[in-house]
């Protein structure tokens, strides 16, 4: 069985759209757990060391071995500004960073992603104690992950990272693990050096075991994301651009990656400048875009976020300025993105802190009418069929109705397959199944054929059953 999400403009023959619209699907924040930790500077016992958690970029991983998760996250361990004004003091201030930060990487776990804690590593010293959850010192925006496919016990868990230098200088670097908190020597990239002074996400690639990076770099004064490849984990090519935003106003600051049903989809924090008298003014939001070939995004719904921030400005609530994502995991069938939520402004004073939200499977964006009164029409691109099995994923309200039709253009219903002929069966999982009265879809063979559906009152959002993607037109 093939799955299709309607996000996917691939999916969809343009002149066959009438009256329908994209719209995201906002992700359920977790309010009754979240927070779940923040930066400890000012509490009592104090870390020191996290005197700003800053963006964070979190990389939650579960490790089903040792049936715990881990949360890596990048934060500032030497930044005087932060250290010097009180919390009582930042509102009627403003953040000025001095030279000389330092940023590190830190580490905590959880048994069941609810209740999270700081171990004492041991590794790093800051002060001299080692009475920490370091990893790292001079890490920048690192990017951990769980090699599953990795036969190298000693190299399960990955890691690439800017380690910084003086006067901004600094290179880009690997690591290894085999459990994830004791880590060997850094590894420089023997070529290439991106500015990447971001989230170095990293992954590898189901489709064909490719390391993949998603880094940030900068482009006529504004911020993009790029990609590097590597199929060693060691040397690595030269970045290219793969996602671009709107200007100053709009700008990709970040983009986790997860694979989900045959695309890639990002998670891109983008960063709102080129306006001080905006709302937006200086926030981050995070947004979905989506790929069908990992070399070039797009976004689902530009402007739309798929984790709004939270109500209120500075001190408000914990996430009402910045948010950075990590990638889903899955908790006893439900996703969830962990993510980090600043309360403040990108450019002045926040405490950051770790939150999650969730999304039902398959519903990450869904279309529906843009005028609610009058019927909408919706025509997939061209599939061929190998069984009797096609069901539309779909939310129906009390005037609601859904009936479709097989065409061999958008118009033009195949006799026996029409919307006359059709009946629209409850299936699982809000999967409703397509079936026709008179005649088995096995009948039209292996032509290729479009699906058109009729609706009103309705939330469309995927397909899925025995059938199979033609290529696109224009492919």
């Amino acid at each position: 069985m093939n799955k299709y999400l309607l996000l996917d403009s691939g999916t969809l023959t343009p002149q066959g759209l009438d009256n329908v619209r994209l719209e995201i699907c906002e992700m359920k924040k977790d309010i009754m757990h979240t927070p779940f930790f923040t930066e400890d500077y000012f509490r009592e016992p104090a870390r020191r060391w996290e005197v700003r958690i800053d963006n964070g970029y979190p990389n939650v991983i579960y490790d089903p071995a040792e049936r715990i998760y881990r949360c890596y996250y990048t934060l500032c361990t030497y930044d005087p500004a932060s250290a010097n004004t009180p919390l009582s003091e930042r509102k009627i201030t403003h953040y000025e960073p001095l030279p000389g930060r330092i940023t590190s990487l830190a580490y905590a776990e959880s048994r069941d992603g609810v209740m999270w804690y700081k171990p004492a590593l041991g590794l790093v010293s800051f002060e001299g104690n080692t009475e920490n959850n370091l990893l790292f010192l001079h890490a920048h925006g690192t990017g951990v992950f769980l090699d599953e496919r990795e036969e190298d016990p000693k190299k399960r868990y990955k890691l690439v990272t800017k380690v910084e230098g003086p006067d901004e200088s600094g290179f880009m670097a690997v690591n290894f693990s085999e459990d994830g908190i004791h880590w060997g020597e850094m590894v420089p990239w023997p070529e290439h050096n991106p500015r990447a002074d971001s989230h170095n996400f990293v992954f590898r690639d189901k489709r064909d075991g490719t390391f993949r990076l998603i880094t940030r770099t900068w482009k006529n004064g504004v911020r993009i994301s790029v990609m590097s490849e590597s199929r060693d984990f060691i040397r690595w090519s030269e970045p290219v651009e793969i996602l671009r935003g709107r200007r100053f106003s709009a700008q990709v600051y970040s983009m986790p990656v997860f694979q989900y049903e045959g695309l890639y989809l990002g998670l891109p924090s983008v960063f709102h400048e080129g306006d001080r008298s905006s709302d937006d003014f200086d926030t981050v939001d995070c947004e979905l875009a989506f790929a069908a070939e990992p070399e070039h995004f797009d976004w689902v719904c530009p402007g739309s976020p798929v984790i709004r921030r939270g109500k209120g400005r500075y001190s408000e609530e914990f996430d009402c300025g910045c948010i950075f994502a990590s990638a889903p995991v899955e908790i006893d069938g439900q996703m969830w993105v962990y993510y980090m939520g600043g309360n403040g402004q990108h450019s002045d004073f926040r405490e950051s802190s770790l939150g999650r939200a969730s999304f039902e499977q398959d519903k990450l964006a869904f279309y529906t009418a843009v005028d609610r009164e009058k019927r909408g029409l919706l025509t997939t691109a061209a599939f061929r069929f190998f069984g009797e099995d096609i069901e539309v994923l779909a939310e129906m309200g009390e005037q609601g109705y859904l009936e479709a039709a097989l065409c061999t253009k958008w118009n033009r219903p195949i006799e026996g397959f029409g919307y006359a002929e059709c009946e629209i069966l409850p299936g699982e999982g809000g999967y409703y199944k397509i079936h026709f009265k008179n005649r088995n879809i096995q009948d039209w063979g292996q032509r290729p054929v479009l699906i058109s559906l009729r609706f009103q009152d309705c939330r469309i959002y995927a397909f899925r059953g025995a059938l199979e993607l033609q290529s696109p037109k224009y492919g």
